[in-house]
């Protein structure tokens, strides 16, 4: 009887184990961290794997050519050149938030192939005043 309850615990752990393996060997290629560009400046391993870079686009940086958009994403006074191809989203502006996903080039310079607009939490109401409605 007891060698019986061993046996079995024996095979769940193993196949418990298997599980987890598979998983995590899965989500291995699947994971993205997020880095400032001065982290990403500082890390020589960063070339090499696929990262989130944030901050906010230098007001001056962005130009369009063809389908090819460049620009420069700052923060904590560090800043990165990106070049995106395609078209980013329509709120994307100089000035504001951004969070673009790619590689770094050997050159320095991001290749990104996916840009995210970052905004606030808060929604302003418009200032301007509203007439009521007369419900007669």
């Amino acid at each position: 009887m007891n060698r019986r309850r061993t046996g079995r615990t024996a095979v769940v752990v193993v196949l418990l184990a298997a599980g987890a393996l598979l998983v995590t060997s899965g989500l291995r290629g699947t994971l993205t961290y997020y880095r400032t560009p001065g982290e990403v400046l500082r890390d020589p391993d960063a070339a090499r794997e696929r990262v989130r870079l944030g901050g906010d686009v230098v007001p001056g940086s962005l130009r369009r050519d063809g389908d090819l958009v460049v620009f420069r994403l700052a923060e904590g006074g560090q800043a990165i050149t990106v070049e995106q191809r395609g078209a980013p989203p329509g709120t994307f502006r100089e000035g504001e938030g951004a969070v673009v996903e790619g590689t770094l080039s050997a050159d320095g310079t991001f290749r990104s192939d996916h840009v995210v607009v970052r905004h606030g939490n808060e929604y302003r109401a418009s200032t301007s005043p509203v007439e009521p409605v007369d419900a007669r």
